[in-house]
């Protein structure tokens, strides 16, 4: 794996020192913040260290996440909690991507960001932040493995979900992804369960909030490019399960006709998070330019306003190019 050995070790140095771990991942999680998350508590269970997972928000996390091995760990808070001797980042690309947290987490001095966003230029005072890697549980791997924790069912299912879910079921990514997966299924884990749990299950109320926001696809000229564009505004997901909401990408992934898929999801009225999909566009330069981030093929960022402004912010932006 590239990445220096020193910045390994720093990590690694600092989790064995610290007796109290404080771990953060990023508000909206996806299975490789909760795996990652979690993952890395059972992993600090094992040297006999304390630790405590905390979210940034108020909306509680999509129950699908819930069945990861140690999620119910999970605390949604508003502050950072004090008195840990180490505060960990895990999968957030930005140092905004911690929510209402942010603010406290700008002020730690002894902040450990582990993470694999390409965007991610490092906000914490030791960084491990490989963008090479399929998840940020490929580069946690190797952090446990430091630390001679020994992977168990448990641990192995939090590695292995956010394997599976960052890479579209293994489809994009290195050869080194099925490695990785192999030796996750090694300690017994149900796979197809899993990808139950975090990928199919749904139900009739989900589907037909997916079909609303269907009906009204659209695809726009914007400068060189076209976008293929799904709204979600509240009116049409309120009550919705996030990983249903979130799901909704896929449909505008690689849809004919256009070459980037956005959905724009509204979190609150005029506030909305942009994913942004494309296998010809850098959508990590692209969400960067509008204070986002993310990976090549798949980034997002926060937009303000009504549907027609957020829509045109977009277009304009890339008109521009």
């Amino acid at each position: 794996m590239a990445g220096t050995e020193a910045q390994f070790q720093a990590v690694v140095d600092a989790l064995k020192a610290a007796q109290r771990v404080c771990i953060i991942t990023h508000l909206r999680p996806d299975a490789d913040a909760v795996g990652s998350a979690s993952a890395l508590a059972l992993g600090l269970d094992q040297l006999g260290k304390e630790s405590t997972i905390v979210i940034g928000q108020r909306r509680p996390v999509s129950e699908n996440l819930l069945t990861i091995p140690g999620s119910e760990r999970i605390q949604l808070a508003s502050s950072l909690p004090e008195n840990y001797d180490v505060y960990v980042t895990v999968d957030c690309g930005a140092i905004d991507r911690t929510g209402l947290l942010e603010d406290d987490v700008a002020t730690v001095d002894n902040l450990v960001c582990i993470d694999h966003h390409s965007s991610n230029k490092g906000f914490g005072s030791i960084n491990l932040v490989l963008d090479e890697c399929e998840s940020t549980t490929v580069v946690l791997t190797r952090v446990l493995d430091l630390l001679s924790v020994q992977l168990d069912t448990k641990i192995a299912h939090g590695l292995y979900a956010g394997l599976m879910t960052d890479t579209g079921s293994f489809r994009w990514g290195r050869p080194a992804m099925h490695m990785y997966a192999h030796r996750y299924m090694q300690y017994g884990l149900d796979t197809k369960q899993i990808a139950v749990d975090l990928i199919d299950s749904t139900n009739a109320d989900d589907l037909q909030m997916v079909g609303r926001v269907l009906s009204g696809l659209r695809i726009l000229p914007a400068g060189p490019h076209h976008l293929g564009i799904l709204v979600a505004s509240l009116d049409l997901t309120e009550g919705s399960a996030e990983g249903s909401v979130e799901s909704l990408v896929d449909f505008v992934r690689a849809l004919d006709g256009s070459d980037i898929g956005v959905v724009f999801k509204e979190q609150s009225r005029g506030v909305w998070a942009v994913s942004l999909r494309s296998s010809t566009v850098n959508c990590a330069e692209l969400a960067a330019h509008l204070g986002g981030g993310g990976h090549v093929p798949a980034a997002g960022y926060t937009a303000y306003g009504d549907e027609g402004e957020i829509i045109n912010q977009l277009v304009t932006r890339l008109a521009e190019e």
